[in-house]
């Protein structure tokens, strides 16, 4: 059993999905090559790795990045273009639990918009969760949303650690 947790924010280019990893790590964070502490709660911390630049946008391959990747939980923005298909394949060959915030609408986005790539059956094909909030709205909301769900993931899996 892989036990991995894969937890993306979807959304158009410029949707909010940058400024929610900046707002759930409290400052501007980028792409690493290694994992880092993510604060949960006061004082308890969990290892995830974070992908901030879609794959899509950096024309990458997931499994190039992900591959060498020891993280149990996963962090990534995943722009909504045909190309995020390989993106969810990859994260479904590899048995990941997935949890996607779809930014729609996205915050430069001019209303909401129907699921033209059927990117919801394909993720709902999977162990996973799917939720749909608002990326023209201050994102606290949806990030206390990500940060529980990992919190109830990890503590479960005994992956908290005194930080």
């Amino acid at each position: 059993m892989v036990d991995r947790l894969f937890v993306a924010v979807l959304g158009n280019r410029n949707s909010g999905k940058s400024t929610t990893w900046n707002t759930l790590f409290g400052g501007t964070v980028k792409t690493g090559k290694h994992s880092r502490s993510l604060t949960l709660r006061p004082g308890e911390c969990v290892e995830v790795f974070l992908v901030s630049g879609s794959f899509e946008e950096r024309k990458l391959y997931a499994g190039d990045v992900l591959e060498e990747q020891a993280s149990r939980i996963v962090l990534c923005s995943m722009q909504y273009t045909e190309e995020v298909t390989k993106t969810l394949e990859y994260v479904k060959e590899k048995g990941f639990d997935l949890y996607v915030h779809w930014l729609n609408p996205g915050y430069n986005d001019p209303g909401e918009n129907w699921d033209r790539l059927g990117l919801v059956n394909r993720i709902l094909d999977a162990p996973s969760a799917l939720a749909v909030r608002s990326g023209k709205v201050n994102p606290i909301g949806r990030v206390q949303e990500i940060r529980e769900f990992i919190y109830g993931w990890a503590v479960y899996r005994g992956l908290i650690y005194a930080c």
